[in-house]
Formats: structure tokens, sequence, C-alpha cells
């Protein structure tokens, strides 16, 4: 494997959510190139399984996609340090109204490795016990329960194309659901 070597990373644009940064690299063949790189602190997610085995989705508007989307619960850590753990059981209930004492490691996701550093842990939550919805002022989100091969319908169909619900709702089929 040739060695690359980034020699300096300068920030563009700093957000709420990611940073911006321009990278200057050093590519095997001895050009420098510029790279983009967008650094962000990474997120959680949560596959919650009702006790009749329905999985609870959230649907929101996505303005990168100016639309709405079906999607497993998630949101991201509220600083560097927060366990991802953490951060998946507050976004469950934050978002969905729900809470669980069971939450399971299920995958981790690496999203856009081209270009981007985030990390999402989904977890799978079981045992739910019904709170009340602690929407971020800017959300305006809406709960959907589905039967688990509805949602391989909708992915197969296009329907959700949210990488992290694909990936997870997947990965629960597989681990739990589909026969040998």
């Amino acid at each position: 494997m040739q060695k690359i070597e980034r020699i300096n990373r300068e920030l563009v644009y700093e957000g709420k959510i990611i940073n911006m940064y321009k990278d200057t690299v050093q590519i095997p063949n001895g050009s420098v190139a510029q790279w983009d790189f967008i650094g962000h602190r990474g997120a959680a997610a949560v596959v919650p399984v009702t006790d009749d085995g329905k999985i609870i989705l959230v649907r929101q508007y996505r303005n990168a996609l100016d639309r709405y989307t079906v999607e497993i619960p998630a949101g991201g850590l509220e600083n560097a340090d927060e366990p991802m753990k953490v951060c998946a059981a507050r976004e469950l209930e934050e978002e969905t109204g729900y809470k669980s004492q069971n939450l399971e490691f299920l995958l981790s996701l690496r999203t856009t490795v081209a270009f981007c550093n985030e990390k999402i842990e989904v977890y799978l939550a079981r045992n739910l016990v019904k709170t009340k919805q602690n929407l971020d002022e800017d959300e305006y989100i809406d709960v959907e329960i589905y039967d688990v091969d509805e949602l391989l319908q909708m992915i197969y169909s296009g329907e959700i194309e949210d990488s992290k619900t694909v990936a997870s709702i997947l990965a629960y089929y597989s681990k739990y659901c589909k026969k040998s």
C-alpha cells in the first residue's frame, strides 16, 4: 500500500453539526492534492422493537432532500465525550416518547467514508416503556410503527433510503428474524 500523507488541514467552516476542512495531501506520485474533509463528532441511533415485534420509526422533514423521510430515531452526541449508548437512550425518548433500560449494541456505521468521519453506533431497544416525546425546538416528528416485512418492502422499493435506517433494519432482520 502506497503512503498518502496529510500536510495541512485548514478549517473552512465551523457549524453546529459539522466542521468543513480543506486538506492538503501528498499523494504517492509526488503531487500535492486538495481534498475536502467534513468533521462530525458522532451520533447514535436506535432500533426500537415493541413487545409484539414491530419497529418504531420517525417521520421527519430533511432539508438536504427537501422532503420527509422515515428513519430510525437518531441524533448527534452532545459532546465528543458523551457515551454513544447514553446518546441513543436520550434520542429514543426525545423522538419517540419511549424509553428502555435494555439497549443492546447492534452495529457501528461510517456513513460517508470518502469525505466525512461521521460514526454512528446503533442499538437495539426492547422492553419499551411509554413516556412522552421531548422534541428539540426545531424538530417536528411523527412516530410510526411498522412490521419488519413492511420495512423490508419499503427498503427494496426505495421508499426508505436513509443509510443508517437501511443498514440497521437489515442487520436487525438478519440477526433476529431471518430463519436459517
